[in-house]
Formats: structure tokens, C-alpha cells, sequence
């Protein structure tokens, strides 16, 4: 074999194991961490993922009580995010990501409203058989939020199923997800990995 055939045949060889390994780690990565405990370890750089969207319920519109009165911006990872794309379901291993933001101004130079005030707190939601096997559909949620406040805590445990998992259960709209609220996940749903909704002209 010349040196030429000899280079061309190292380059195929090289793209089909670079195809393999991406392909391995589009089912098998992973974005959270468990300790020796069994609690998870608070995941970092989450604001690369893919963002979602920021429910909010304030005080203001339910009586002064709201469960969750702060802003949630929530996000996803990026690999769940294109399985959910091409299969329409949540991969093992899904991670979203809650951030918390109290209310800050009701008034801004474009009206009244609800603007975001300060970081509060975090939490966590992870689907997996491997780690919660006796949870309903195998999801787990979990809180860094101190309740002193100005620091995150490093691990959470997870909480107890009737804490949150059976809110999720009987009213989500998508496997435990509430994907009825977020606009991107439902125009993401089984479209297609090769799809990128938010550059075609449908709304």
C-alpha cells in the first residue's frame, strides 16, 4: 500500500470511530453526578443548555399564597434535548435545571409588570431507571436552595415522592414534564434531530 492509500485509508477509518463514538455518547452521556450518599452533586454550567422558558406564579394573582412565587428559568441538556427532538420522549439520564429568581420592580419604562429581582435558588429533576427505580416513572427532584440564603448547598438529596412527584404524575403533560407550559418543548416534540423549530416560519 502507497503512502497515499495509506493516509486515505486512516482518514475513513478515523471518521467512522469518531461516528461511533458520538453516536455511543448521544445515548450514554450524562450531566449529573451522584455522590457515595446517593445525592446529587449541584450541576455547573447548566446556563449552556438549552433554556426553556420562566414560569411564574406570583403572589399577586393568587391570593397572596403562591406555592412558587419566584420566576423559574428552567433548562434542559443539550443531548436530551435532541432525543425529545427525534423521539418525542425523555431519554434515561434527562436532566432540567430550575433556576429561582424572586420578583424585583413591578414597574419598568415599558409598564407594569413582573421583572426579575435576584437569584434565590436551585433545583434539579432527573430521570433515571439506574438511580430511581421505585420512583413513579423513575424521575427524582432535587433542591440546592440554603434556606439562609447567598450560597447554594454542593449535593441535595432527593425528595420524598409525595413532595413532588405525584403533582408531576397527575398533572404534567409529557412523562412528569409539564411541557403544556413551555412553548419550545412542544414545538420540539418528535420533529426530527435534523429540525431546528425556531428557524421555520410556523408559529
Amino acid at each position: 500500500m502507497n503512502k497515499l492509500k495509506y493516509i486515505l485509508v486512516m482518514m475513513i477509518t478515523m471518521v467512522i470511530v469518531t461516528s461511533c463514538n458520538e453516536n455511543s455518547n448521544y445515548i450514554e452521556a450524562t450531566y449529573f453526578t451522584m455522590d457515595s450518599n446517593g445525592e446529587l452533586i449541584r450541576p455547573v454550567d447548566y446556563r449552556t443548555w438549552i433554556y426553556v422558558g420562566t414560569p411564574l406564579t406570583p403572589n399577586d394573582m393568587n391570593n397572596g399564597k403562591a406555592a412558587f412565587p419566584e420566576f423559574h428559568n428552567v433548562y434542559i441538556d443539550p443531548i436530551s434535548y435532541k432525543q425529545y427532538k427525534k423521539t418525542g420522549t425523555w431519554r434515561e439520564g434527562t436532566i432540567l435545571i430550575k433556576e429561582l429568581v424572586n420578583v424585583g420592580s413591578k414597574a419598568a419604562v415599558s409598564g407594569n409588570g413582573y421583572f426579575m429581582g435576584e437569584f434565590i435558588g436551585l433545583e434539579a429533576t432527573i430521570k433515571s431507571k439506574e438511580h430511581f427505580p421505585d420512583e413513579p416513572g423513575n424521575w427524582a427532584y432535587f433542591s440546592f436552595t440554603n434556606p439562609t440564603g447567598g450560597t447554594l448547598a454542593a449535593t441535595g438529596k432527593a425528595f420524598e415522592t409525595a413532595q413532588c412527584n405525584s403533582c408531576h404524575n397527575s398533572s404534567a403533560g409529557d412523562d412528569f414534564v409539564f411541557t403544556q407550559h413551555y412553548p419550545v418543548l412542544r414545538a420540539a416534540k418528535g420533529v426530527g434531530e435534523e429540525v431546528t423549530p425556531e428557524n421555520t416560519a410556523k408559529r
